[in-house]
């Protein structure tokens, strides 16, 4: 696999920032200035190539959604099927395929499910031709209906996955690789923002450190041109080079008015009906598990029966998905839309430690949290439940002590460039300075919430 190919596999992962610097480096040696370099290097020298003892604690990929391959090979062994296709039963349509070829063996409908109402009876499988006993009919009956219930949770896990991948990085997971090559400067800024995105979260009662570090911006000056070129012995020598940036791929990942204002209006149109559906999409969900999580809306302190990895995952995905939203519809001077319709943030469940935490040092309720409480919810708006727009957002801004543009609420955020810092390992989102702990405290449930078990138990 060469370099560049490595580089878009990082996509899809969770590898981290250092190890994608040794990457770039690797693919822009030639053409790097020494400042460039010594900003690349101070990321690639924490990188695992580079140690002697190569090693995280920390998973490198996203979970991914287990398939019916398991409940399908039984089904393929009781039914005595022929499988010479090769089939991925980790994919949603090779499942749906697979059901509705062997629910007409037993003349069942796909989706009657029912076992008192939708199995036939001895006499209807006499009139349908089955010559099959009533335990064998039924064994496969129940098996089908296990495989249709695996596939419903299988299609919820991994929409859940999506969400968490565009929580983190936006669309950049579903570039294609011709344009992620396209151009080397493009691919560099992707690749290693895309991993400054994927990290995770540390226990902290401050703000978490934004994701556009020091390196991030150089990496974008490249593909702008505007990198300092190479110094000789006597002078400054500038080297003009062809700028071949492809932008639509950089959009899928990083939307601030710099990148969108080198998009087509059609480009930009396209993006916008996708995060739109996006966002609707994400409502759903939301939606969904707030009518059975019964979340304290007032302080958004999780509480016992909230699932929270689930809501704060779908969470970040709306707010990620919102703020491109908003890029674009500024982008494309269409911001009058807001008048009428102006969809709210939606905030994360705080952890009760945290927050007591966060209020013993001084501080004091998030001024969103009052904004959040007072506007309708956004999956209400989409479903034409209530109306939500900019002189109603700006009201409860002001309410709360907030400017509705700086914070985000009626307009792009604008965040400033962050200081490279290295990777740190996390147990639960707690800073262990050693990979090998981290994983022996894994193990034994530290800082998880659960009962830890002791590292060193009693003998007998």
């Amino acid at each position: 696999m060469t370099t560049i190919e490595q580089l878009y596999q990082t996509l899809s992962e969770r590898r981290r920032p250092e190890d994608v610097a040794e990457m770039v480096i690797e693919l822009t040696k030639d053409s790097l200035t020494t400042k460039e370099r010594l900003l690349l290097e101070k990321a690639a020298k924490g990188s695992l190539a580079r140690n002697v003892f190569g090693y995280t604690s920390m998973l490198q990929t996203f979970a991914e959604a287990k398939g019916a391959g398991k409940q399908i090979a039984k089904a393929i062994e009781i039914f005595k099927l022929n499988n010479k296709n090769k089939s991925d039963y980790n994919n949603q349509k090779d499942i749906e395929e697979f059901i509705n070829f062997a629910s007409p063996i037993i003349r069942k409908t796909a989706g009657k499910n029912d076992f008192k109402a939708d199995r036939l009876n001895k006499s209807q499988r006499k009139e349908s031709g089955l010559d099959l006993s009533k335990r064998n009919y039924n064994k496969k009956w129940r098996l089908l209906t296990r495989i249709e219930n695996k596939l419903l949770k299988f299609i919820r896990e991994s929409k859940k996955i999506e969400f968490q991948k565009i929580a983190k990085h936006g669309l950049a997971h579903s570039l294609d690789f011709t344009n992620f090559s396209s151009d080397i400067n493009t691919a560099c800024f992707i690749a290693y923002y895309n991993s400054r995105c994927n990290l995770r979260s540390v226990f902290t009662n401050q703000s978490q450190d934004r994701p556009f570090d020091e390196i991030s911006e150089m990496l974008l000056n490249r593909c702008k041109g505007e990198e300092t070129k190479f110094f000789d012995f006597f002078r400054k020598a500038k080297t003009e080079k062809p700028n071949n940036t492809n932008w639509w791929a950089i959009s899928h990942i990083y939307t601030s008015q710099a990148v969108l204002m080198n998009l087509t209006d059609e480009q930009k149109g396209m993006l916008l009906g996708k995060w739109t559906t996006i966002l609707q999409d994400i409502a759903e969900l939301l939606d969904e598990v707030w009518a059975i999580s019964n979340i304290n809306r007032e302080t958004m302190v999780v509480k016992r029966g909230n699932d929270s990895t689930t809501w704060n995952n779908t969470a970040g995905a709306w707010n990620k998905a919102r703020d491109n939203w908003m890029n674009l519809i500024y982008s494309l001077g269409l911001d009058y839309i807001l008048e009428e319709i102006c969809f709210g943030k939606v905030l994360r469940l705080m952890a009760a430690d945290v927050v007591a935490w966060h209020f013993s040092t001084g501080g004091k309720l998030d001024p969103n949290t009052e904004v959040w409480n007072k506007i309708p919810l956004p999956w209400e708006v989409f479903q034409n439940k209530t109306e939500c727009n900019k002189e109603l957002v700006i009201k409860y801004c002001k309410q709360a002590g907030l400017d509705p543009e700086k914070s985000g609420w009626i307009a792009p955020r604008v965040h400033g460039v962050a200081e490279f810092k290295p990777t740190p390992e996390l147990v639960h989102g707690v800073t262990v300075s050693n990979p090998f702990l981290a994983t022996v405290l894994k193990r034994h449930r530290y800082f998880s919430g659960k009962n830890a078990k002791p590292l060193f138990p009693e003998r007998n």
